[in-house]
């Protein structure tokens, strides 16, 4: 199942020009149990990738770097880093991906995904996965 924004469905071509990545929220339902989570994702990696062999011995600068700096999308086939919910993927449960709020730079993507665990108080309510905030504030167990 795709990502949903605004009641759309998702695509590369919808991220806004400076955007960072998004705060989200996934549910599901597993053992016929309604279940949620809500996190954080950048909409973009980048990934050091080694020059290949006849790259390497084209270089004349021997000091130079072995790699290069590759940026690609990385949040299409994102489904949380709850284990529960990877776990539920895997064993095809349908999960609903939903995004709740772009963000324009790291601060905001942290700032609201705690803001958002705090409103809907994920830490008090059952149905929520979600065991800490920030790994500072943690369900009583």
């Amino acid at each position: 199942m795709s990502w949903l924004y605004k009641a759309q469905q998702f695509t590369d071509d919808m991220i806004p020009e400076g955007a960072v990545g998004f705060v989200y929220e996934m549910e599901a339902i597993i053992d016929g149990k309604s279940v949620r989570y809500i996190g954080k994702k950048n909409f973009y990696s980048v990934r050091k990738k080694k020059f290949g062999k006849k790259a390497l011995a084209a270089m004349t600068d021997k000091r130079a770097k072995k790699y290069e700096l590759v940026t690609k999308t990385s949040y299409e086939n994102y489904y949380s880093s709850n284990k529960v919910l990877q776990d539920a993927h895997k064993a095809g449960v349908p999960i609903k991906r939903y995004m709740i709020q772009i963000c324009y730079s790291k601060a905001e993507l942290t700032y609201q995904e705690t803001k958002y665990q705090f409103v809907r108080e994920v830490l008090e309510k059952e149905e929520y996965l979600n065991a800490n905030i920030l790994g500072r504030f943690y369900k009583q167990i």
